[in-house]
């Protein structure tokens, strides 16, 4: 089956609640990508706020989002009934185990595995601990005092294999401080990680159903940064059998769900024009790689230092230049040679940012 980006384009605006927008919960755009990246809190609510018609629209299931890190080694806010599944795969890339990490971070694979089974027991009887006091009670160990440094850095970079196996997430704020608790604590049930094969299937799902038609490697890319092994990556599309469908996007082969396949090529190009904060599940979930969405060119507009990723003005679901808040108002940047877009559609995106 053959369709063209802009078709693709139009397709993604519709599964992500953005066109049209629609009166949901939180809780369904989070289950619906996948989940939101919350590195940046505000971008988090900014990029669901977004998606729903009335912002702010009250969730009755608020309590089955849950904090951690996740995608690639970022904070997101993920459903419930998603977690387990996506710190599956996260965990069988194992990146904690490669010469390069234990160099850069000063852990070995043996560390990481005493420090989870260290940390499920500290935290296990349900109540949440501050970082502080979570590190403190870890270090008075002497198998973790050379630690201490990059267990208090607040990179997380020795607490993101712990999230991954399922030993911590981000529980109640203590005031202006975070938590740490199990996801055991917070969602019932919760029996563990299943298998990286058996989890596969439910988050490839998810991803496609919302960010495709997609190659595997964009798919691997937006999980974990293209390090999962290409032959297990490989084996889970190959899995997934004729529940996908192999597509051609201007000449690209892609993967969509089976059952999208019809409404996929029947989905017009669309001219909406959208205004989209920073860190937003749209360019991420696409990747900033993504030809289709953002010209290779402007990339570096987009994708900036320290992993900033800026807002940007969509017209038919492709990035055509960024927008920032300056005391209060937007100001545009378009990349050159673009058209001009309908005054009307602009004004009313630029009135739901600043909320006239």
């Amino acid at each position: 089956m053959r369709i063209t980006a802009d078709q693709a384009l139009a397709w993604r605006l519709e599964r992500q609640f953005l066109s049209p927008r629609e009166n949901v919960s939180r809780a369904d755009i989070v289950r619906r990508l996948g989940g939101v990246q919350s590195q940046v809190a505000s971008a988090a609510e900014t990029s669901i706020a977004t998606r729903q018609q009335t912002p702010g629209a009250a969730s009755p299931e608020n309590d089955a989002l849950i904090r951690t890190w996740a995608m690639r080694g970022t904070l997101h806010l993920c459903h419930s009934s998603q977690l387990a599944d996506v710190l599956s795969l996260l965990a069988a890339s194992r990146t904690w185990t490669k010469p390069s990490w234990q160099k850069t971070f000063g852990a070995t694979p043996d560390e990481i595995d005493q420090l989870a089974e260290a940390v499920r027991e500290l935290l296990g009887d349900g109540n949440p601990m501050t970082r502080d006091e979570l590190v403190t009670c870890l270090v008075a160990e002497s198998r973790f005092a050379d630690l201490e440094t990059e267990l208090r850095s607040g990179w997380g970079a020795l607490l993101k294999p712990l999230a991954w196996q399922g030993a911590l997430c981000h529980g109640p704020a203590r005031g202006s401080r975070i938590t740490f608790t199990t996801p055991s604590a917070l969602i019932p049930g919760w029996s563990g990680l299943p298998s990286p094969d058996d989890a596969a299937p439910s988050v490839i799902t998810t991803y496609l159903g919302a960010f495709g038609p997609a190659p595997a490697t964009t798919f691997d890319n937006w999980l974990i940064r293209g390090v999962t092994r290409k032959s297990m990556l490989r084996s889970w599309f190959t899995g997934m059998g004729d529940r996908l469908t192999e597509v051609s996007v201007d000449g690209q082969s892609a993967f969509v769900l089976s059952e999208h396949a019809d409404e996929l090529a029947a989905t017009k190009p669309s001219r909406a024009v959208h205004l989209l904060g920073p860190f937003d599940a749209y360019v991420l979930g696409a990747t900033t790689k993504d030809t289709w969405m953002l010209p290779a060119e402007h990339r570096d507009r987009i994708s900036r230092a320290a992993g900033w990723i800026a807002p940007v003005i969509l017209s038919g679901g492709r990035v055509v230049g960024t927008w920032e808040l300056e005391h209060g108002d937007v100001v545009t940047e378009f990349f050159p040679g673009e058209k001009v877009l309908s005054r009307r559609a602009l004004a009313a995106e630029v009135d739901r940012v600043t909320g006239h």
